[in-house]
């Protein structure tokens, strides 16, 4: 199996060795068993703390193996508006609730949530449930993990903040 260890940021000459997919779940673990996309077992182990991004590329320890990281389509709710207030409006209600968000311009995406789609269309956004690849601004939560607690009587570490899905 092979195992890669650390993220790279150039090719080299011997190119990519392969890609695999991933949906936004698998891409903030950093100890993982993948499937390479050509079939072939890998396994991830990388520097905790730091969400992977679609286009990333990791190797192995000897840098023999060079793997394209692709950011999987995924059931996701996205809401495009051109009036950037009540796209903030959206972003502060949605960050409230500790959602996960990709923000772009004109753009909010997170994962598809049919309580939060109400939610915003109650605001008057519209909200269109799709497959798209999900890439959550990492924020404070990119470069380390950090302790803090909350009102439910614990202190933690968040990574990456996700809800429970809605039914």
């Amino acid at each position: 199996m092979i195992v890669l260890t650390r993220r790279i940021t150039e090719p080299g000459p011997q190119g990519e060795t392969g890609s695999v997919t991933l949906d936004v779940d698998s891409r903030i673990k950093s100890r993982l068993r993948v499937t390479l996309d050509d079939g072939r077992e890998a396994g991830l182990m990388l520097e905790r703390g730091h969400l992977l991004r679609g286009g990333e590329l990791l190797a192995d320890a000897e840098g023999t193996q060079l793997i394209r990281v692709l950011a999987a389509p995924e059931a996701v709710s996205t809401v495009r508006c051109a009036d950037p207030h009540l796209l903030a409006r959206a972003a502060y209600h949605l960050g409230n609730r500790h959602v996960p968000l990709q923000i772009e311009p004109g753009l909010l995406r997170f994962q598809h949530d049919h309580v939060l789609d109400d939610m915003l269309r109650g605001l008057g956004l519209t909200v269109e449930a799709e497959q798209a690849p999900f890439e959550p601004e990492a924020g404070a939560y990119q470069s380390a993990a950090h302790s803090h607690s909350h009102s439910h009587g614990h202190a933690h570490d968040h990574p990456f903040v996700r809800l429970p899905a809605h039914s």
